[in-house]
């Protein structure tokens, strides 16, 4: 049963459900209506450092709290859709993760869509790991996301893989938009129950992102690739999301290709409710992301990072 926390911040937030848009609706409204989301997560933790970057030709920022161990980095991608946020909009999300986690996070600004589209985006995550493991053992690595940055984050692993690079230790995200082609279930089961998305803001979001290109992609809808040889993965996500059944399939994608996978629906909880620090389904959630990226990291005998110029 859903907390009482949690329902007062399911009614706050249906103040600002999503209106209504259309292929007229112009690119600075879309992100307006993105931005209510990114207003709900409060205050970043009061020690946290953050610091801007680059790392190659990839911009972002490096995040740090008190907890961090300097052998264990989370490759983070934010939500808005491919057309909105940035690292500076998710820092208390992520530097709660940070704590959770006890890790440093890269938070990568990748390019956003009208302007550079698919796969730009993709592109960005891979070279941004290229260099991360020049600099430090893959296995001391887990790459995590939000929204349309959980579905970018398996996006990025599936490039990894299909390149033949090192594979991470794991991978994590929080309401994942893993299907650009919207053919979940609960995209219309949920519609009425969802107080942060709809579908028509996601279906025009798609479209700026793709233009001519497929939404079955599998670089575009991590749902519809093989996820052979990936690592351990973990999914959380709310049972009244229209996104729900993408965490699920995730989920089964990962059985089939035998990988060990955790996938837990939230009870009661709308689109990446993490994101109130208040509500104790958030924190309790990011304790469970946070122990799972400290096991699948906690090798003893990491050596230390060699230093390069812009990694932090």
């Amino acid at each position: 049963m859903p907390s009482w926390q949690s329902a007062i911040f399911a009614r706050v937030s249906r103040i600002a459900r999503p209106r209504a848009v259309g292929a007229e609706t112009d690119i600075t409204e879309l992100r307006r209506q993105f931005g209510y989301l990114f207003d709900r997560f409060g205050a970043a933790p009061q020690d946290a450092v953050f610091e801007a970057a680059q790392i190659g030709p990839i911009k972002g920022e490096w995040v740090r709290v008190e907890e961090s161990a300097r052998q264990r980095t989370i490759l983070y991608f934010h939500g808005g859709g491919y057309i909105s946020g940035s690292p500076e909009t998710h820092r208390p999300l992520v530097a709660r993760l940070c704590k959770q986690a006890e890790a440093r996070a890269f938070s990568l600004a990748y390019r956003l869509s009208p302007e550079f589209v698919y796969p730009a985006a993709v592109r960005d995550g891979i070279d941004a790991y290229r260099y991360l493991v020049k600099t430090q053992p893959p296995r001391s690595m887990v790459l995590a996301g939000d929204g349309s940055g959980g579905g970018l984050a398996f996006a990025v692993l599936l490039a990894i893989r299909n390149a033949g690079l090192p594979m991470p230790a794991g991978c994590v995200a929080m309401s994942p938009w893993a299907d650009l082609s919207l053919s979940g279930w609960s995209v219309l089961t949920n519609q009425k129950n969802d107080a942060a998305l709809s579908w028509d803001l996601l279906f025009v979001a798609a479209r700026h992102y793709l233009k001519r290109n497929s939404p079955a992609d599998p670089y575009a809808s991590p749902v519809f690739a093989s996820f052979r040889e990936f690592p351990p993965i973990m999914v959380h996500a709310g049972s009244l999301e229209i996104l729900r059944d993408d965490a699920s399939r995730i989920g089964d994608c990962a059985a089939i290709a035998g990988v060990p996978v955790s996938v837990e629906i939230y009870d009661g909880m709308q689109h990446v409710f993490q994101a109130n620090p208040r509500v104790p389904e958030a924190r309790v959630s990011l304790a469970r992301l946070g122990q799972f990226i400290r096991s699948k990291t906690a090798e003893t005998d990491m050596p230390a990072p060699r230093t390069v110029a812009g990694t932090g």
